[in-house]
């Protein structure tokens, strides 16, 4: 039987804990402490927007895509904790509106800052410019490019059914635990609508340099988007069969270090 030192090395988990008497160590302890405030930091404050606007400027004019940043109905972050359901929908009078959509776009990409500001702030722009130098290597059409603030996922569906998009693919921070409080969730949906619910969507999980890498992830996010326009369909209909893959040394450079 392994020792459980061989098996921290696998896991995240809180296994195999020092303890004193029939308490846990007062290292183990401080170490609980400090990722239970990690994680609330991550739900409670706001991911630096200066920066990320700047960055999906510079994303928007190296691969020729407008931004647009929009709000949900929440007017608080404290409203944004209690009040799911308003996340969930699109503030009035937004810009989206005024967008041509006579033709349509194969896919819509919405932003959402979610229940981490850590993660938005450490992956996202990775995870876009990994994505859309993939994209380039397609056919398919992108709407603009949607920054949505205080969202949950199916905000994505109203943006992207106002787009007129085939799928949309929401790009939001997840809910942090005490051993993550830097993950993406990716979900992918056909023919978004305001209604759907979550078992209409496909979703990538934990991507974060230690959790699911960010290249792996976007070649997941390639091959699922292939499959749901070859397909038609997301979510339950829609059986996920690429075989599993690990990093080349060439993809394993381009994590950054945290």
């Amino acid at each position: 039987m392994p020792s459980l030192e061989k098996w921290k090395q696998f896991t995240q988990a809180r296994i195999g804990l020092n303890r004193s008497g029939g308490s846990i160590s007062t290292k183990e302890m401080l170490k609980f402490r400090l990722d239970h405030a990690r994680a609330k930091d991550a739900v409670l404050l706001e991911p630096n927007w200066e920066l990320i606007h700047e960055s999906m400027n510079q994303l928007s004019t190296k691969y020729g895509i407008k931004n647009i940043f929009v709000k949900s109905k929440i007017t608080s972050k404290q409203e944004y904790l209690l009040r799911p359901d308003l996340g969930r929908r699109l503030l009035d009078g937004s810009e989206l509106d005024l967008i041509p959509k006579d033709e349509g776009f194969d896919l819509s990409i919405v932003c959402i800052d979610g229940l981490s500001a850590k993660a938005i702030d450490e992956n996202l722009i990775f995870y876009l410019e990994l994505l859309f130098s993939e994209i380039q290597k397609t056919k398919l059409t992108l709407s603009p490019l949607v920054i949505a603030k205080w969202g949950r996922v199916a905000l994505g569906d109203e943006i992207a059914e106002k787009l007129h998009a085939k799928i949309c693919l929401v790009i939001i921070g997840e809910r942090p635990g005490l051993s993550a409080s830097d993950s993406l969730g990716i979900y992918l949906t056909y023919k978004p609508k305001i209604g759907n619910t979550d078992e209409s969507r496909n979703c990538i999980s934990n991507v974060r340099p230690k959790g699911l890498p960010i290249p792996l992830a976007v070649k997941k996010t390639i091959y699922l988007i292939h499959e749901v326009l070859a397909e038609k369909k997301s979510g339950v209909l829609l059986k996920d069969q690429m075989p599993n893959e690990s990093l080349s040394p060439s993809q394993e450079k381009l994590i950054p270090e945290n």
